[in-house]
């Protein structure tokens, strides 16, 4: 096994453990709720492989849905999150995302930041559509995707720059 692999399953592993452990216990009144799991989707090699992610993705939210009892909405939003992915890396980055140069671990800049940006509120919107799954709470669902892609967005930020790998060698 190469260490791309191990450091991909440690992610999964430690992203979802985090997440069923800690974050899925906090909900502030009912409107905000952290889901920095999708940080294994976002994270995941540019240049890996696609049939890869998207299958991993599907695993990460099923265990996500089994834990949360939620009948398949995290499975659904981390598969789309994934399949969208590349599209999002050619948004904000352009042509540099081609040429897979690419490292979303690296120093916050504007283009990293529309990743996320546009990365959490896609699994967000999605995810709360199809929780709340009624016309006539489409503010409650944009005020609770709005709230929690903020809290998901800087908790995000920061377990990156936590776990970043040092450059000193």
């Amino acid at each position: 096994m190469n260490s791309t692999l191990l450091l991909n399953i440690a992610r999964f592993l430690l992203l979802l453990a985090a997440q069923i452990l800690i974050f899925n216990e906090m909900d502030f009144y009912g409107y905000v709720n952290p889901y920095p799991y999708i940080l294994f989707i976002l994270l995941y090699p540019v240049n890996g492989n696609k049939s890869g992610l998207l299958l991993a993705s599907f695993l990460l939210g099923i265990v996500m849905d089994m834990f949360c009892d939620s009948g398949g909405v995290h499975a659904t939003a981390c598969v789309v999150l994934a399949y969208v992915r590349p599209t999002f890396f050619k948004f904000s980055f352009g042509v540099s995302y081609e040429y897979q140069t690419v490292r979303i671990n690296d120093k916050l800049t504007p283009e990293r930041f529309s990743f996320l940006l546009i990365s959490v509120l896609t699994h967000h919107i999605i995810l709360f559509l199809l929780e709340i799954f009624k016309f006539s709470f489409i503010l409650n669902i944009l005020l609770r995707t709005l709230l929690s892609s903020v809290f998901t967005l800087i908790l995000c930020i920061i377990i990156i720059y936590i776990f970043k790998p040092s450059n000193k060698r």
